[in-house]
């Protein structure tokens, strides 16, 4: 029998009736026994409350008789629903953008305050994946709807709202390379034969600046400005809220130029004509205290008239010499995105760091509470100077994951002792605890008998250590001697260690007195250059430490002993050529090379590379076979191997 399909015009009706009846009583109740009851797949049924929800809403917007507090209660609904599983995370979010898309600005203050209240719900793990995206396009879309001059303060509490909900690390919420808001323009009179400054004006009440009756008694009437006000002071006074707006302009230096001539003139202005702490203003700021208002600049008015008025401010004061902290703070910070050309010279960082000074100084001066607000201000600004060093760090998160191992840890030993280990496995390797060292350790069944082998004599003759010096020394070269190489203190001392080794002349006494090393050298030098030309061997001079060698060996060894076999043993730079000729063919000299199939095997567990691979195997050749690793007996394996025309060149090298 096939499942009944699902009828969703009538589960729409009875979750709509079921959400009437949640509303009425003020529970969820309704809508979950309206759920359970009603057959269909689970998937299904949540769709339809969805749009029953939704259905609801509309119809409460549309007849205009519900207020706020209803939506409001349609929506608690709608989030208990998504605790009991039977909405979508998604719904509360899609009720609260359709209210505040329709309601009038002052309503959706209500709205937004009730948003604001739900911080904490909307980052548990039931909301916040599905509804974070549907919260930002709803604050941005009332941040378009609001104007940041008349709603300043609802703009300011979107933003606030939207740093608590997302993480510090959130990217997308940063000002990550630091750009300005370069449209934010301060417009003024910039025509001087328009201005009206300097003239007498009869009393006249213009639109918006009525003075409210109550709002100013004769006590608190203003006292005449003292302040001379003429049209290029207001001007230089509102042209600086362009750099204030831009402050990237100040690393040009014509422009700089104009800002400190400028800075100098409204800073002399402040610090002439001081602010009095009248009972007045400490009143006026009581009274705004009391109920609960505050003093911002929203958008500044340019006003000639208000010029006066303005400068007696001491809040408006108190934002320009703000605005110049906060400029300096970014010309002498350090910001990543800065351009290689944005550097301050000293004078200009002088200067600062004296006007920075000053400004605190201003700032100490204006009443109320002036130190308490200079000390309040330098607080914040040292503590953006982490922020920004913050940023600079690509903005890394605050939170540090522990990571939680579920599993009990067994206890062991210290240091594993299997078989292999001792070197007693089959293949009797010993392992050194990394894979490098471990091939390094093996390749030689004896490392003592390797480390004595004479392909391992690195000790250079006399006459190859001595030939630049010898050369040198001689006055028909004309070298100076601050160019020798006796003068080197790196040459000097390997110098003396192969005489100790080679040279007679280093035990002989001397009556001699040199100054410096580079002068016994040169002595050592000029006696060399006489005796090695006429083939005088360089022998190892033997100390008393061999004359107690059990074994009796000889260690005097004569550099010409034995030159055919140091004429055809193979150097380093001929297995690298050859290796490189081999290639992927390594493999079929191998077997000519007496290689067991063990070693072929941990050389291609070494390395990947082919090259590499046949280098590996000259070196354990040369390493097992020693002294007899001679040229004769690879170019004999290599003609056997089949690979004549290497073992040519071979010859030929």
């Amino acid at each position: 029998m096939s499942p009944s399909l699902f009828n969703f015009v009538d589960a729409k009706d009875k979750f709509t009736a079921s959400a009437r009846n949640a509303l009425i009583g003020k529970t969820s109740k309704p809508l979950v026994n309206a759920f359970n009851q009603f057959p269909g797949h689970e998937a299904e049924k949540k769709t339809t409350f969805d749009q029953a929800l939704r259905g609801v809403l509309g119809d409460q917007i549309v007849e205009q008789k519900a207020n706020c507090d209803e939506y409001l209660s349609l929506i608690y609904l709608s989030i208990d629903a998504v605790t009991e599983g039977i909405c979508s995370a998604t719904t509360p979010f899609l009720l609260l953008g359709d209210v505040l898309d329709c309601l009038p600005l002052d309503q959706c203050d209500r709205i937004f305050s009730f948003v604001e209240k739900n911080v904490s719900t909307w980052k548990s793990n039931s909301f916040y994946t599905a509804g974070k995206n549907y919260l930002l396009r709803m604050c941005n879309d009332l941040l378009r709807r609001l104007s940041k001059s008349q709603n300043t303060v609802f703009c300011g509490r979107i933003q606030l709202f939207l740093a608590r909900l997302f993480p510090l690390s959130e990217k997308s919420g940063l000002n990550l390379q630091s750009q300005f808001n370069l449209e934010n323009i301060t417009v003024f009179n910039k025509n001087e034969q328009e201005s009206t400054l300097g003239l007498k004006h009869t009393e006249e009440k213009e639109d918006g600046m009525e003075v409210e009756e109550g709002e100013m008694g004769e006590d608190d009437a203003p006292a005449p400005c003292s302040i001379p006000i003429d049209y290029n002071l207001y001007r230089k006074f509102w042209t600086l809220q362009d750099y204030f707006r831009n402050p990237v302009q100040c690393y040009d230096k014509f422009s700089w130029m104009t800002f400190l001539k400028f800075s100098e003139e409204t800073l002399a202005v402040f610090k002439s004509f001081k602010l009095d702490d009248m009972q007045a203003s400490k009143r006026k700021l009581e009274e705004l205290r009391a109920s609960g208002e505050d003093v911002y600049f929203a958008k500044f008015l340019t006003n000639e008239k208000l010029m006066d008025l303005q400068l007696s401010d001491s809040n408006f004061r108190r934002h320009i010499l703000l605005q110049y902290l906060i400029l300096f703070q970014y010309l002498k910070g350090q910001v990543k995105f800065k351009s290689s050309s944005c550097v301050l010279h000293d004078d200009q960082s002088a200067w600062i760091e004296e006007t920075t000074k000053l400004v605190y100084q201003l700032l100490k001066e204006i009443p109320p509470d002036g130190d308490k607000f200079a000390t309040m201000v330098e607080h914040i600004l040292n503590t953006e100077e982490n922020w920004n060093g913050w940023k600079n760090e690509g903005c890394p998160s605050f939170v540090k994951e522990r990571t939680v191992d579920d599993k009990p840890k067994r206890p062991t030993r210290k240091r594993q002792a299997p078989e292999d280990f001792l070197g007693k496995g089959p293949d009797a390797k010993i392992f050194m605890g990394n894979d490098e060292l471990t091939r390094l350790w093996n390749l030689h069944h004896d490392n003592m008998d390797a480390c004595k082998s004479d392909s391992r004599e690195f000790m250079p003759s006399l006459d190859e250590f001595f030939t630049e010096a010898i050369e040198q020394a001689d006055p028909t070269n004309m070298v100076e001697d601050e160019y020798k190489v006796v003068r080197n203190p790196n040459y000097g001392w390997r110098a003396l260690r192969l005489l100790s080794r080679r040279s007679p002349h280093f035990f002989q006494p001397t009556n001699q007195k040199f100054k410096s090393l580079a002068d016994y050298l040169d002595s050592m030098v000029s006696k060399l250059a006489k005796e090695l030309p006429k083939d005088i061997p360089s022998e190892e001079i033997k100390t008393g430490e061999e004359d107690d060698d059990d074994n009796g060996d000889n260690l005097l060894k004569d550099s010409n002993d034995s030159p055919s076999i140091q004429s055809k043993m193979v150097t380093n730079q001929q297995m690298d050529d050859l290796a490189a000729k081999l290639g992927a063919e390594w493999k079929a000299l191998a077997s000519h090379l007496e290689m067991k199939a063990a070693e072929m095997r941990e050389i291609e567990t070494d390395s990947e590379d082919v090259d590499m691979q046949a280098k590996l195997l000259l070196v354990a050749w040369q390493d097992r076979e020693g002294a007899q690793a001679t040229v004769e007996s690879l170019v004999a394996a290599l003609n056997s191997a089949g690979f004549s025309q290497i073992a040519d060149c071979l010859n030929e090298a």
